[in-house]
């Protein structure tokens, strides 16, 4: 899984940071991409990395604040203007539905595709999809919001070929059978036990990304041992009342939160326009409590 970091601020586009928006890529799966929230600009970010909007197939909005949302009208445009005729998915909270259509009806823009609208009201699965689990979680806002968690299905183990090869097995049909963990038997007469030559198998990655939110403890067992953990930092902990007035988490809440769930890695991003140039000072405060932590940058490239 690859993720691009389209816009990483909060509130208001500024000169170093776009509003939310966050796209990945799944490189083994045909280059399928989703998109997480799509504040104004999105498109014009897109612009800027590998990402094409004919392959954004699915949208997922946290939240229904403008700086999650008002990009969407033009992203659904403009995939359409560039020819895409396959559905496109959009999941959120109730409204945006409304939002949307009429953006596009008085704005007269005709798409040559669908759009399947998913409303989301509950924490609870949303779906699998040929191997990928999609969870909601319920957050703390000012509005309804709710965090998406992406995990892949474990992989089988690889075929142990050189242990194959060490008692004369050569490759063949039979390679397929053992790697199903079926038993065989060969043509000297011995019988193979598959199990014996498959590794064990290969976890699925897994990330969780959040909307804004202040400290939610529910997000602990949510985000539990996941290989990634995208959260809202919107303030430094001097602000910490602040972000509490209007439904945020400070940097140091967010890094609190990863080192309880255990995660592999934490990326902060929604990050407020009066922090310009201290990302520096944010991973500071954020490695008291929590050590793999990165600040996102807008264009930012992580890999899973």
């Amino acid at each position: 899984m690859e993720l691009y970091f389209l816009g990483t601020g909060a509130g208001i586009p500024s000169l170093q940071r776009n509003v939310s928006s966050l796209a990945i890529r799944f490189m083994q799966r045909g280059s399928k991409q989703w998109l997480f929230d799509c504040g104004e600009a999105t498109q014009h970010q897109i612009l800027q990395t590998p990402i094409s909007l004919s392959k954004i197939d699915k949208i997922f909005i946290s939240h229904l604040h403008g700086d999650h949302i008002f990009g969407l009208p033009g992203i659904i445009g403009s995939r359409s203007f560039q020819g895409a005729e396959s559905k496109l998915t959009i999941y959120g909270p109730k409204g945006l539905q409304s939002f949307v259509e009429t953006a596009l009806k008085t704005s007269s823009t005709y798409l040559k595709y669908p759009i399947e609208f998913v409303e989301v009201t509950q924490s609870g699965p949303l779906f699998n999809e040929k191997g990928i689990t999609v969870e909601v979680l319920e957050l703390e806002h000012v509005m309804p919001c709710y965090a998406y968690k992406v995990v892949e299905d474990d992989k089988p183990g690889e075929l142990l070929v050189e242990k194959l090869k060490a008692l004369n097995i050569a490759p063949g049909p039979s390679y397929q059978k053992i790697k199903r963990g079926e038993s065989i038997t060969l043509d000297d007469g011995r019988i193979i036990n598959g199990q014996d030559f498959v590794g064990m198998p290969q976890k699925g990655r897994s990330l969780v990304i959040a909307g804004d939110t202040k400290p939610v403890d529910n997000m602990v067992e949510f985000s539990k041992g996941v290989d990634l953990l995208v959260h809202e930092a919107t303030f430094l902990q001097d602000k910490s009342k602040h972000a509490k007035s209007y439904g945020h988490s400070t940097a140091l809440e967010a890094a609190h939160l990863a080192a309880q769930a255990s995660v592999k890695m934490l990326i902060l991003t929604h990050i407020s326009s009066r922090y310009v140039g201290v990302d520096d000072k944010i991973i500071k405060e954020t490695h008291s409590a929590f050590e793999n932590t990165i600040v996102a940058h807008d264009l930012m490239h992580y890999i899973v």
